[in-house]
């Protein structure tokens, strides 16, 4: 009878152990803002805090001992770096992330996202929000480029966490009618999400992506449509396989930095970020990788924002297994002198959302704030880009 009692005794614990507890538990006092949301999700392993907060869980006590021991590491020394200003404006758009966020035509589109919500439409003149058609599926985790006036969502998935299903064609959004449309079906067997697409002398550039969401089948191929015929054609693949960023072309080339090796089937979803950065030359047909470290992405992550700028590539924001909080960084490249430097930083970061280019000024919409699906953004920053 006691082996019995002892018995149920440990299982009601484990039990305890395992259920949901609040956010925050007994703090004492409050957590710095900069530190984020404490963990949902927490064991009843009551204990006492570090840092005098108190009484909580291993969970919280572990959280706020990695926060602790960040604030006390000396700063990095790096120049100053220009921040974001958030945009007062009139209207909201719909809070999403794993979207898109693309100019054309002196407007601002956001397109896309988990869920099926309508294009939201930011005209810079008025400072005010609209809305659009609402796309006729779920889209997300692609990049859109712009072609004779219609905005392309290319490399899309669609679906649930983790094993989204690769589109099996392009959605095209058209501004002047306010409509969607199917674009040209992805070649059978080369169907994935997640990728990278750039347009370049009449030509639609796929490059990398994941065939399975998050969960497996990483890809290094690179593909190109004939925007005039429709024809599709291989080309030789990337030095590496990865996912979750965005490319850009800058003088013929086409660059491909940030993302990473998304593998829910083994338990790194975040985890295997790319610093290297690859570069195909369109005119000779061949990819290169910058030389390392220099070459290399300052601060690996994906969910990253990515856009050429005269001859600089810009890669914004993202999330990582190093931080909580979304990245802030936007990162530049000197393309000529193959070397990086840190340009600005967001007001708020954020990932899975696009930079789009105003005249003189850089702005981004929407994302998520921290690692993973939450809490999506509904904020607008930019910033002025008079010596780009």
């Amino acid at each position: 009878m006691k082996l019995t009692a002892r018995v149920s005794l440990a299982a009601t614990i484990l039990l305890m152990s395992l259920v949901s507890a609040p956010a925050e538990e007994s703090a004492a006092k409050d957590y710095p803002a900069h530190w984020g949301e404490p963990p949902a999700i927490q064991t009843r392993d009551y204990r006492e805090l570090p840092g005098g907060y108190g009484m909580g869980s291993g969970t919280l006590a572990k959280w706020i001992a990695e926060n602790l021991k960040r604030d006390a590491a000396p700063a990095a020394a790096e120049p100053d770096a220009p921040v974001w200003k958030t945009v007062e404006v009139e209207g909201r758009p719909h809070a999403r992330h794993e979207a898109a966020f693309v100019s054309m035509e002196g407007k601002c589109y956001l397109l896309g996202g988990r869920r099926i919500q309508p294009v939201d439409i930011y005209d810079p003149a008025t400072k005010k929000w609209s809305s659009g058609a609402k796309p006729p599926v779920e889209v997300h985790h692609f990049q859109p480029v712009v072609w004779e006036g219609k905005i392309w969502l290319v490399g899309a998935m669609t679906g649930k966490y983790p094993k989204e299903s690769a589109l099996d064609h392009i959605p095209v959004y058209d501004p002047a009618a306010d409509a969607w449309s199917s674009g040209p079906s992805l070649p059978e067997g080369r169907r994935r999400g997640g990728a990278g697409a750039v347009i370049h002398d009449g030509k639609l550039y796929v490059v990398c992506g994941i065939i399975n969401g998050h969960w497996d089948g990483n890809v290094a191929w690179l593909d190109v449509c004939d925007l005039k015929t429709g024809e599709w054609t291989r080309l030789p693949d990337a030095p590496r396989a990865r996912d979750h960023f965005q490319a850009a072309v800058i003088d013929g080339k086409i660059y491909a930095a940030g993302g990473r090796r998304t593998s829910g089937a083994t338990k790194q979803v975040f985890d295997l970020t790319i610093p290297q950065v690859d570069v195909f030359d369109i005119a000779s047909g061949k990819w290169a990788t910058l030389p390392e470290p220099v070459g290399n992405l300052p601060t690996p992550r994906a969910g990253s924002m990515s856009i050429g700028l005269g001859p600089q590539l810009l890669v914004a924001g993202g999330e990582s297994m190093s931080r909580g909080d979304a990245h802030d960084e936007i990162e530049a490249l000197d393309t000529v002198a193959g070397t990086w430097r840190l340009h600005s930083r967001f007001a708020r970061g954020r990932h899975g959302s696009g930079l789009a280019l105003l005249g003189d000024r850089l702005c981004v919409a929407c994302g998520s704030g921290r690692r993973g699906g939450s809490p999506e953004l509904d904020s607008l920053e930019q910033l002025e880009i008079p010596n780009p």
